[in-house]
């Protein structure tokens, strides 16, 4: 059996193993770093948008979405990261954040299909967040559809906005946006509370909604690192959030997730189908209106996304 040296932890190991890819991801932990390259601390400079993911006080996890202008993230040095943006009051993570707490990020550059996944110790700093990272991981752009922002104020949520909606499961809107989505973001937390944020991409159909409160989305192929899949292997714990390029809105959901090992038709097809997919159970749901800004260009879906295929689990809408 091969012996991963890479900086992985039990779980990522025991997926890596189940999956047979160790080898494959002894080869791609060299790409986990502990610090900030300086092309990567360029590239935060021109970001408008971040995707963070943290687990609150009852160990439930959630994802959101930071945006600024581009400069509102900033490497201090190769080992912290300057985040000049806090969640909106009603966000799931607002109060979360007022304290020191692992965080899960992604800068994600949907324009250019760039994106750059870093975790660490979040505490608040003049009104935005200081992060101290323990792991920065360029990741490759495969599944990101291009679109982008619109040029008027660029990276700006609105400042003025509707209350967010909650509940414990989805409406017939919420399932109906969510089976024609084409993107999302799902963060995850290993047993000690250790987060992580990631992408999830794929032609819109890919994410399945099975009823008010389950849904279900094929595991493509990936790096081989799996750090979403083996963070679910210490914690089911989970949180999605799913961005409306053309309202701005963005949906939040928080729940438990479930590996299904050989799940036959996943949902996808040919060389990506990796014959995985994951079943996750909505415990608790807020949309936020107005966290992005609203008007984003149609995307230009990756020509890396599998067909979804048409046998596939039917949406219940």
């Amino acid at each position: 059996m091969t012996t991963v040296t890479g900086p992985y932890h039990r779980g990522e190991r025991e997926a890596q193993l189940r999956a047979g890819l160790m080898e494959e991801a002894e080869v791609s932990g060299r790409a986990i770093r502990g610090t900030v390259p300086p092309v990567a601390a360029a590239f935060l400079t021109g970001q408008r948008l971040l995707v963070a993911g943290a687990a609150d006080d009852r160990g439930d996890v959630w994802a959101t979405v930071l945006t600024g202008p581009a400069g509102f993230l900033r490497a201090r040095d190769e080992h912290s990261l300057s985040i000049a943006a806090r969640p909106a009051p009603d966000d799931p993570l607002a109060t979360v954040l007022e304290r020191p707490v692992h965080l899960g990020m992604l800068a994600i550059e949907a324009a250019t299909r760039r994106r750059m996944r870093m975790n660490g110790t979040s505490r608040p700093q003049d009104g935005g967040l200081l992060v101290d990272l323990d792991q920065v991981v360029a990741n490759c752009p495969k599944y990101i559809q291009k679109r982008t922002p619109p040029e008027a104020d660029a990276g700006r949520p609105a400042k003025a906005r509707p209350p967010a909606r909650r509940s414990d499961r989805l409406d017939e809107g919420q399932r109906r946006f969510l089976s024609g989505a084409d993107t999302f973001f799902i963060a995850t937390a290993d047993e000690h509370g250790r987060a992580d944020a990631s992408h999830r991409g794929g032609n819109p159909g890919f994410l399945q909604v099975l009823s008010p409160t389950r849904v279900r989305w094929p595991d493509y192929t990936g790096n081989a690192m799996f750090l979403t899949l083996g963070n679910l292997l210490t914690n089911p714990r989970a949180g999605l959030v799913v961005p409306d390029y053309a309202t701005g809105t963005t949906l939040h959901l928080t729940g438990a997730a479930e590996i299904v090992w050989d799940a036959g038709d996943s949902g996808g097809a040919g060389p990506a189908d990796t014959g995985r997919a994951i079943e996750f159970t909505v415990t608790g749901v807020a949309e936020l209106p107005g966290t992005l800004p609203a008007g984003w260009s149609p995307p230009a879906l990756s020509r890396f996304n599998p067909p979804v295929t048409a046998g596939r689990v039917p949406s219940a809408v």
